[in-house]
């Protein structure tokens, strides 16, 4: 049987113990008595919750189900079945609502080591030869062969072919290197175009891939369990309790009086409130498409203060946009795009789709290019009405058209923005600069974290330190690090954390899982498949919406705060009835009963966590305008 058919079982084997007891007492031509059906449940079901109760104690474990124990002990040795079996009902059902609120494991680092490179093709010598061997075969200095579609097995520098390499899953950044002789790659990164014969530079084992798997390894293996609520407010409640029995026996000296105590001081409130209440901020988190890995997430959810978040795919949509066109005069902007959205339309290329997709956005009508021919990664040239048109980088337009770079050099400062060049006829005609937006909601979403009382906001980066800070600035954030890898992210959230601060990582590639399962919580922007950084993290969002980030906080909180209500107030009735059991004024069996009646009270209030509030009405799920993976071609 699996744990959680274990953990059904148990509250249901004490409720049908109650009612066999209920029909025996009924039908008196039965053999055996309601007591004795009673008696019996409550050894069976009983023994086994107290051994565990027993073992906790002897590991230092002072939790919320002592009292519990107690009470059950007790009501056997005092021939009190229905007394115990309540007690057992409710100790059973409130761990099966727990066990459904837990956490499962994460499968991160299994994904990671899954999708690790395995195999590698080892160069045999200078006639080309190859053999295939497992990556951890690979010495420092051999040489390797990466076919297109495959990744790169260690970290190394490339001596022989061009290509794209997407880099994304290492650095979250969506623009691809543009592989040549000399260029460094990391393991991990995907080949698109062409071959490349790589150098090793690292064994497999100390490759960037192999650092990150580790990473997240790490981060999860050194997360401290949290503490249940329970468990905090036990370690009052049960020594307060303990003192009221031990008044009640040397008052009167009668033991029945300590049991009804015992019934209704037996926690529930404490073992049903919170695992009630979470379930709830979970389904109503998930109504929202907020997935909450565990309940234990939804806590750590509400104390975190201050937020940490990736750029691009993050804060930024993630995908490079035509953000300025310049043509050289004569030539008019519309007529640039148009030669040139002619040529790019039949490549697969990332950015002359970009391209092609901005042209019609504008309403412009694209001939037919013909005699058409793509260099791959690096331009396309073709004829469109007559005249001989290039679009590509700088260094392709130099080779093809020489008498054109002039005029194209002085269109812009040099810098490292994305762009691609058009000549036409042998001239230099425009270019076309690209861009990663900011998510329209971003500075909003910012504003709002401080409106909830985020102390610190931090902005991580793998992109260069001037695209960082001038989207830290737009959105609002005051500090920002740039230039980073995932393992001095994971440094930057820990030093951030290092205080008493609460850190909510917000991320959305495989290079941000190290730092997800670092922070107090991870926060997955998952709309276009998630992978590695879903599955590292403890939150996935599964729209394209940065708006819910805050409002998963904002759930969090109130979910806590309901089952804080439910506590208080549970223990408050139950303190009240140990007065009146400690007085003698209550019977064990009218206790457990009247503790029953507390229970539905705690777990009406907690099934409050379900529903929303006026002030938060529901709003559709759908995403205001998802991006396109970056998965497929490369850009120029």
């Amino acid at each position: 049987m699996s744990s959680t058919g274990r953990m059904l079982f148990r509250p249901a084997a004490a409720a049908t113990v109650l009612l066999a007891g209920l029909i025996a007492g009924a039908l008196p031509e039965l053999p055996l008595t309601r007591q004795a059906v009673w008696s019996v449940g409550l050894y069976v079901l009983g023994i086994p919750l107290l051994l565990r109760t027993g073992q906790g104690l002897l590991h230092g474990r002072f939790n919320a189900d002592l009292v519990a124990g107690l009470a059950i002990l007790t009501a056997m040795l005092l021939g009190q079945p229905f007394a115990g079996l309540v007690i057992v009902l409710m100790q059973t059902g409130g761990e099966g609502l727990e066990h459904y609120a837990e956490r499962r494991a994460s499968a991160a680092v299994q994904a990671l080591e899954a999708e690790a490179p395995r195999i590698a093709h080892r160069r045999l010598d200078a006639a080309g030869r190859l053999e295939d061997v497992p990556v951890d075969l690979i010495a420092v200095g051999e040489t390797v062969l990466v076919r297109p579609g495959e990744m790169v097995p260690c970290d190394g520098v490339v001596r022989a072919g061009r290509s794209q390499v997407d880099v994304s899953r290492l650095t979250g950044e969506p623009l691809p290197v543009s592989a040549q002789p000399g260029t460094l790659l990391p393991s991990g990164a995907l080949n698109r175009d062409g071959p490349l014969e790589l150098e090793a530079t690292a064994l497999a084992a100390a490759s960037l891939y192999a650092r990150i798997v580790e990473l997240v390894r790490t981060a999860q293996a050194s997360k401290a369990p949290l503490q249940r609520m329970a468990d905090r407010y036990a370690v009052w409640f049960t020594p307060a309790t303990l003192l009221v029995c031990a008044v009640a026996w040397i008052a009167s000296g009668d033991p029945l009086r300590v049991l009804a105590v015992l019934v209704v001081a037996t926690p529930c409130p404490l073992i049903l409130a919170t695992p009630v209440a979470i379930i709830g901020g979970i389904n109503r988190a998930a109504r929202r498409q907020i997935i909450v890995r565990h309940g234990g997430a939804l806590e750590a959810l509400a104390a975190v203060d201050a937020a940490v978040f990736d750029k691009t795919g993050t804060l930024t949509v993630g995908r490079p946009e035509v953000s300025s066109v310049r043509a050289v005069p004569p030539g008019s902007e519309a007529e640039l795009l148009r030669l040139a959205g002619a040529i790019e339309q039949g490549s697969g290329h990332l950015l002359a789709r970009t391209l092609v997709e901005a042209v019609h956005a504008r309403g412009i009508t694209l001939p037919p290019a013909t005699e058409v021919r793509e260099t791959s990664g690096r331009g396309v040239r073709g004829t469109v009405e007559g005249h001989r048109v290039a679009v590509g980088a700088l260094s392709y337009i130099r080779e093809l058209e020489p008498s054109a770079v002039e005029a194209l050099a002085g269109l812009h400062e040099p810098g490292t923005a994305l762009r691609a060049y058009i000549a036409v006829d042998g001239r230099g005609a425009g270019s076309v600069t690209y861009a990663d937006r900011i998510r329209p909601d971003a500075a909003r979403v910012v504003e709002r974290l401080r409106q909830l009382g985020f102390t610190h906001l931090l902005l991580l980066s793998g992109d260069s330190a001037a695209n960082v800070a001038a989207v830290a600035r737009e959105v609002g954030i005051q500090e920002s690090g740039a230039d980073l890898n995932p393992e001095e992210k994971v440094r930057r959230v820990q030093r951030l954390a290092g205080g008493t601060r609460k850190i909510l990582m917000v991320g959305d590639g495989s290079n941000d899982a190290p730092a997800l399962s670092s922070a107090a919580v991870g926060l997955a922007l998952a709309a276009h498949g998630g992978g590695i950084a879903a599955e590292a993290a403890d939150v996935v969002l599964l729209v394209d919406d940065l708006g819910r980030v805050p409002e998963a906080v904002e759930i969090g909180r109130r979910t806590i705060r309901i089952a804080r209500q439910s506590i208080v107030a549970g223990l408050g009735l139950s303190a009240a009835a140990m007065l009146v059991a400690a007085a003698g004024l209550l019977a064990p069996a009218a206790g457990a009963l009247l503790q029953e009646g507390i229970d539905v009270a705690v777990i009406l209030n907690a099934l409050r966590a379900v529903g929303g509030s006026r002030s938060d009405p529901s709003r559709t799920a759908t995403s205001p305008g998802d991006a396109e993976a970056l998965l497929t071609h490369p850009a120029h």
